[in-house]
């Protein structure tokens, strides 16, 4: 019981940190095109990033400025490249940076290193190595897409997997499902906004609200129905916004849509402090998921679908969201049904736990729809 009390302290502790980022941890999206023994690319890194690892802002006011940024460029780049090797058949091949730009991401802006390289000979297998803030941030993880003619290959970088050899053959259908079911598990387990969104939607599924007041409901069989109602309505939702999104048939813009998921976080954890819909709680689901479905949408778009597997590959992300999703469930439900009855389940982890919850989407939703960035490090260009 103890360390069950540990984990939940910590997990609140993790709400209440200064600067912590809705959606996703620290990424970077490395994109390679092999052509014969010619390789192009483009690689995105964050500046929050990159201003812990080599420094950016030089007068210290928090304010990136791109004079500032520009002066670095030459420190950027050798940092990079010293954390990103190809090599194939055994030997190296060697990249070196062509141009730098700036963009912007749902979380912030980040660099762009337009890259350029060869090898001694056509490549048919591709070995990546990866170490970008290995010894800053051992949560980093590079998101990469490699392309060869109609193929596309993917695959997530970072301590577990720092050195990958890609084949350059249309890798097979089976093999697509399984990358991208892999990194849907990942995206969900990272989108912060989508876990706190759906947690606090399940913080009541094992209370009940009579007289005022919560109290711990009797029958699992209840608790855990009220549960698959409220998963599947969210499941189906982002499930049917996600597809259509990535098809291109819907689209919206990035920035309502992430306001929009803000939102919903807050009216959600807002609501268990005093319910108006505990009733309509799967309808609440399945309208905000659609909003969801196009926030994993965009994720998705970073990725890329390979054309000659794009349904494969786009139902293999969409069961490994689901999966990520369930893997919480399964975790949460046991955990808060043991505790419902006591007042620190209903005092501290369903009303102390909603209102940090509302409180951090807050601030997202403050910096998502007024375009600010309240964290100095992610400012916009002055």
């Amino acid at each position: 019981m103890m360390r069950l009390l540990a984990s939940l302290l910590a997990l609140a502790a993790m709400l209440w940190a200064p600067g912590a980022q809705a959606h996703k941890a620290s990424d970077s999206y490395l994109n390679l095109t092999v052509e014969g023994a010619r390789i192009e690319g483009r690689w995105d890194i964050a500046l929050r990033d990159l201003e812990l690892a080599v420094g950016l802002d030089a007068d210290g006011d928090g304010a990136l400025t791109w004079d500032e940024v520009r002066a670095r460029h030459g420190a950027i780049a050798a940092y990079a490249l010293t954390h990103l090797k190809l090599s194939a058949g055994g030997a190296d091949c060697p990249l070196q940076v062509t141009q730098q730009l700036v963009d912007s991401h749902t979380d912030g802006a980040y660099t762009v290193l337009m890259l350029q390289g060869a090898c001694a000979a056509p490549v048919e297998t591709l070995a990546v190595g990866y170490t970008l803030l290995a010894e800053l941030d051992p949560q980093h993880r590079g998101l990469l897409a490699l392309r060869h003619g109609a193929a596309t290959s993917s695959g997530i970088l970072g301590p577990d997997n720092p050195r990958p050899q890609l084949q350059l053959a249309e890798p097979a259908g089976w093999r697509q499902f399984l990358e991208y079911a892999k990194q849907g598990v990942w995206h969900i387990w990272i989108g912060v906004d989508h876990i706190l969104f759906l947690l606090s939607l399940l913080l009541p599924a094992v209370l009940l609200y009579r007289d005022r007041q919560w109290v711990g409901r009797e029958g699992f069989r209840s608790a855990g129905m009220d549960v698959l109602r409220v998963v599947t309505a969210f499941t189906l939702a982002h499930s049917l916004t996600l597809t259509l999104a990535a098809l291109g048939v819907l689209a919206l813009p990035s920035r309502l849509v992430e306001s929009a998921i803000a939102a919903s976080v807050i009216v959600a954890a807002l609501n268990n402090l005093r319910p108006l819909y505990q009733r309509g709680r799967v309808l609440f689901a399945f309208g905000f998921g659609l909003l969801h479905g196009f926030g994993f949408a965009s994720v998705l778009a970073d990725l890329g679908l390979p054309q000659g597997a794009l349904l494969l590959s786009l139902v293999g992300f969409n069961l490994g969201v689901e999966l990520g999703q369930l893997a919480i469930v399964a975790v949460f439900l046991p955990l808060a049904w043991r505790l419902r009855k006591g007042l620190f389940y209903r005092r501290v982890v369903m009303l102390g736990g909603s209102v940090a919850i509302a409180l951090v989407a807050a601030i997202w939703l403050a910096e998502r729809s007024l375009d600010l960035q309240l964290a100095p490090w992610s400012r916009a260009f002055a």
